[in-house]
């Protein structure tokens, strides 16, 4: 019979984020997959390791998906990750899947999950205390009020026409788009506040538009609020 797989979202990078569900899942798998070559440089892996004993003891089979928006090499890497997959769940194992925040927003592991389910494989996806969430409540600002919207926005990817929608903007993994999408805030006068390293070391908040570092790291999020909204 074969295995399952479950897609984990361990939060946005504080252990004590994670779910009962979360830590209880990774306890009982047979193999813990990570999307990166290796345990030092994953981390999800390192954040289910501040809430899990013995995490080290359990196998660890890496799936890398590569930073690229080439669609051929994307398609490849899926494939290849599915078939490392699929070979565990072929041998009746349970496997784990960590990914950061929620398995639902931005996440690679959904292209792994939608090739495993047409494969015939049974998937589970997990929820996680997505990055937004956990931003918003450490710049304390709420994300949503009354029949104010919530739009979330992909950073990487021009954004303006997203930016022009009312109500509060979740910018993404802006990553090398910062200079950018911070010159775009400033020229259409956006409140603008981030927090990069959410829960992590490093974790830096920012609450002005214009002191939004353009050298921020990867994990960096950012959120713009109408300013009557901030009043």
């Amino acid at each position: 019979m074969a295995g399952k797989i479950y897609g984990v979202g361990v939060g946005p990078g504080d252990p004590e984020l994670m779910t009962l569900k979360a830590v209880r899942l990774i306890e009982e798998a047979d193999v813990l997959a990570i999307p990166s070559k290796d345990r030092e440089s994953c981390v999800a892996y390192k954040i289910a390791a501040g809430a899990v004993k013995g995490l080290s003891k359990k196998e660890v089979v890496p799936v890398v998906f590569p930073m690229t928006k080439d669609e051929t090499l994307l398609k490849r890497s899926h494939e290849e990750g599915a078939r490392r997959v699929s070979e565990l769940l072929d041998q009746g194992k349970t496997v784990v899947f960590l990914t950061l925040g929620d398995p639902t927003v931005y996440s690679t592991y959904l292209y792994l999950h939608k090739r495993l389910v047409s494969m015939g494989y049974e998937s589970e996806i997990v929820s996680g205390v997505p990055s937004f969430c956990a931003a918003a409540a450490k710049l304390s600002v709420s994300l949503g009020e009354k029949a104010e919207s919530i739009h979330i926005l992909p950073g990487s990817y021009p954004v303006e026409e997203g930016l022009s929608l009312s109500g509060t903007k979740v910018l993404m993994k802006s990553g090398k788009q910062l200079k950018s999408v911070k010159q775009l805030l400033l020229s259409k006068g956006e409140h603008g506040m981030m927090a990069e390293n959410c829960g992590m070391d490093g974790e830096r908040l920012v609450y002005k538009t214009e002191e939004i570092p353009e050298d921020a790291g990867y994990y960096s999020l950012i959120i713009v609020k109408d300013r009557k909204e901030m009043r």
